[in-house]
């Protein structure tokens, strides 16, 4: 592998100065080759003066985390960092690449998940270049790259969790996002070391249910939740029972036997557990009629 050599370059504001300088000097040359009338001074200060504008072509910048690449004749010769106006041999080819931190979102992949269960899923990755050697020879072209495999890795992730955990203390992809976020960063990173890159940050933007079972998996959710809402409230009422008949039992006023004490508490539970506002009856009997 072609490992990144930082390379350092020439100044470009002290060259430019230079080179005006010996150009001027060699058009003042020129003129006075002329009006001596010797050919061969007129021929060398129009070489020289070609060799200097050819030298003008090795000016150039380098932005602020930004790289570029150095290559004579396609052997890397290094990567210049220092921004600035500098100056290398004209005849390097000089890349541009860029290593500020960009964000990359995948689309909306439909994949299946561990249970098999269809869901539309996307990703947001963080990530820049860290090894600008890397990144242009290694692979062909590193942004695509970049995109090609985090949507393959998204795609491996979905498969290996399920959408819901039913099951406590299983990981989902709905339910530990935190550590689908760190697996994912993981695998994206092992996919694009080889092309220099670095991945800051890697999470799921967008989770759901495929179309064509979304409305039978929002029916067995609230199925799901009405269940344990009911439990709580079963909970709930037979300790409220409990202490009524505890209170019953201390005060005294109120001699309940075993059958008594079963109907009032089935009456209680009743009351307690409808999903509707109980409806009040009134006895004009006796207490047990």
């Amino acid at each position: 592998m072609i490992r990144e050599r930082e390379r350092q370059a020439a100044s470009g504001l002290g060259m430019l100065l230079i080179l005006l300088s010996l150009m001027l000097f060699t058009g003042y040359a020129f003129v006075e080759a002329i009006r001596l009338q010797s050919p061969l001074a007129v021929v060398v200060a129009i070489l020289f003066e070609i060799a200097l504008i050819l030298a003008l072509c090795g000016l150039f910048v380098v932005n602020p985390n930004e790289g570029r690449v150095l290559q004579l004749f396609g052997d890397y010769r290094g990567t210049v960092k220092d921004p600035g106006l500098r100056w290398a041999n004209p005849f390097f080819t000089k890349k541009r690449i860029s290593q500020r931190i960009r964000n990359f979102e995948s689309a909306h992949l439909k994949v299946n998940d561990t249970d098999g269960n269809p869901i539309d899923i996307a990703a947001v990755v963080v990530w820049r270049v860290v090894d600008t050697a890397e990144a242009v020879f290694e692979v062909d072209d590193f942004e695509n790259y970049v995109k090609v495999q985090s949507e393959a890795a998204v795609r491996n992730l979905a498969t290996r969790y399920p959408y819901d955990a039913h099951i406590d203390g299983h990981l989902s992809l709905r339910g530990s996002t935190a550590e689908v976020a760190k697996d994912l960063k993981h695998e994206i990173q092992e996919r694009l070391a080889k092309a220099g890159v670095e991945v800051i940050e890697a999470r799921l933007s967008h989770l759901a249910y495929a179309s064509e079972i979304a409305s039978a998996m929002l029916r067995r959710q609230q199925a799901g939740a009405i269940i344990a809402a009911r439990q709580k409230i079963v909970e709930g009422a037979v300790g409220m029972v409990d202490m009524a008949l505890e209170l019953l039992a201390k005060s005294q006023h109120v001699q309940l036997d075993e059958e008594r004490k079963a109907a009032m508490v089935s009456n209680l539970l009743v009351v307690l557990c409808a999903d509707r506002e109980a409806q009040p009856v009134v006895n004009t009997g006796s207490l047990y009629q």
